[in-house]
């Protein structure tokens, strides 16, 4: 993606720095600002893994150069027959083993911690369709399921995102550790959700496990991001983290009464 401005001094505090956003902003470049634990620590191997191809780019430049001006044919009209050099042989084995070393440590530590969830609090269950989310909450003893729609373009509201808001927002609380159990109907999705540090395959007849736990109350987008058919870009994922009480009532208004559920099942034989 094109930025606007094109001095480097502008561009480069956006490479290096994530860009401050619950939701995909334009012209933005970097990753959208971490919501949960496991966001802020792939922001951080992420700047380090920037440093690092940063720094491995401008050293290779430097050999390049170096050597096109070094051995050039002007100053060397025969060229040298040698063909090993033991310190630089160890040297340019020795480096690339420690770098991803240093990668690969904090790199496996994310995926152990974002693998397996303790103590949830919440459990979701995303199951994707062509094209849309269902979702069952469990909390305690209450649960409910809904199916949430992305809403078209011409029914949108001032103030809602064209192709990324829903019907129906997957509510939770705010410092509220959540399990996440994703699968599909159909063909395969993938749950993802980038403030969360979310993306998680939906695969039929297969139940994938991830978390989250958001401290700040606010509205977090994401996007089914496995292709999946002709509707791909229209399965948006809208979850709102909001405070306690008002996730109370949000779950109270959404549980059908016993009386009114077994009407309806007397009603339907």
């Amino acid at each position: 993606m094109i930025y606007r401005h094109t001095h480097l001094i502008t561009l480069l505090p956006l490479f290096l720095s994530p860009a401050a956003a619950s939701q995909p902003k334009p012209w933005q470049v970097g990753l959208q600002e971490a919501a949960t634990p496991v966001m802020e620590n792939i922001t951080f191997v992420h700047n380090i893994l920037l440093s690092v191809i940063f720094a491995i780019g401008i050293l290779v430049l430097i050999l390049v150069t170096y050597a096109v001006y070094r051995f050039r044919e002007s100053r060397h009209p025969v060229p040298s027959k040698r063909s090993h050099h033991t310190l630089l042989e160890i040297v340019w084995t020795l480096m690339p083993a420690l770098i991803l070393i240093m990668v690969g440590i904090p790199s496996i530590r994310i995926l152990y911690k974002n693998d397996k969830v303790h103590e949830p609090e919440i459990t979701i269950k995303a199951t994707g369709h062509q094209w849309y989310w269902s979702y069952e909450i469990k909390h305690g003893d209450k649960q409910v399921s809904f199916d949430s729609y992305m809403i078209e373009a011409k029914d949108l509201k001032p103030g809602q995102l064209r192709n990324l808001e829903v019907d129906n927002r997957i509510i939770v609380p705010k410092d509220t550790t959540v399990q996440l159990l994703t699968t599909s109907a159909d063909v395969l999705h993938s749950f993802a959700i980038p403030s969360f540090g979310i993306k998680k395959d939906s695969v039929p007849g297969r139940v994938n496990e991830t978390w989250f736990r958001v401290a700040k109350e606010g509205v977090y987008y994401g996007q089914c991001s496995e292709l999946c058919g002709i509707r791909h870009g229209f399965m948006p994922i809208v979850v709102e983290v909001t405070s306690p009480e008002k996730y109370d009532q949000w779950l109270n208004g959404k549980i059908t009464p016993t009386k009114e559920v077994t009407a309806t099942k007397e009603a339907h034989k």
